[in-house]
This record gives structure tokens, C-alpha cells and sequence, in this order.
């Protein structure tokens, strides 16, 4: 079992930076694939980036590409988000997650473990 814990998020105003973190703990965190999620209110959960295990290969929305980059630190068992000329429409709960399985990056519903989520607010 994998436990994940997100931080980083705050308030910060349009054309800022931000880093998330995900600390991961319990086992094979380095063989499971991990990818940001994020949630505004009144919107369904969607697909941020994604990182296959051993980092070769990510995935992004087109919301976020240019923007946004994911990384990882399997040494550390760590997982970043960086975030740069954050816009509004980026406030949200962003929430990261852990998968095994062999599916797409952007398919919320192969991950099996997520965090409690960290609350980004971009003002204008």
C-alpha cells in the first residue's frame, strides 16, 4: 500500500509560480506510475500531468502544456508538480495519485491511491 501526502499549495496571483510536492510512502513507489489531478467547484475531477515509473515518459492537458511540469525524485520518494504563469482557471484542489496498472497517464480511474489534496487559489 502506498500513503501520499500533497503540500506546496497557497494563494498566489495570476503570472506566479508554485511547486506541489507529493511524498510517498509503503512500498514499490518507484515501479507505479504518478500523475496531478485537480478539482474546481462545480467540476469534475480532471487530468493534470503524469509520470510513468521511471520518468521517460510524461503526459499533460492542454490546459497546462508549456506550463506545468512533472517530475519525480524515486530516491526520495518524492513527486513535483511545478507550476508556472499560473493563471485563474488553475484554482482548484490539486491531489496526487498512484497507479500500477498499465494504462493511459490521463485515466483517473487507474490510480488506486490519491493524497488528501492541496488547495491552490490563483487571484487575478
Amino acid at each position: 500500500q502506498v500513503q501520499l501526502v500533497e503540500s506546496g499549495g497557497g494563494l498566489v496571483q495570476a503570472g506566479d509560480s508554485l511547486r506541489l510536492s507529493c511524498a510517498a510512502s509503503g512500498r514499490t513507489f518507484s515501479s507505479r506510475a504518478m500523475g496531478w489531478f485537480r478539482q474546481a467547484p462545480g467540476k469534475e475531477r480532471e487530468f493534470v500531468a503524469g509520470i510513468s515509473w521511471s520518468g521517460a515518459t510524461t503526459n499533460y492537458a492542454d490546459s497546462v502544456k508549456g506550463r506545468f511540469t512533472i517530475s519525480r525524485d524515486n530516491a526520495n520518494n518524492m513527486v513535483y508538480l511545478q507550476m508556472n504563469s499560473l493563471k485563474p482557471e488553475d484554482t482548484a484542489v490539486y491531489y496526487c495519485g498512484a497507479t500500477n496498472r498499465i494504462a493511459p497517464l490521463w485515466n483517473g480511474n487507474a490510480y488506486d491511491y490519491w493524497g488528501q489534496g492541496t488547495q491552490v487559489t490563483v487571484s487575478s
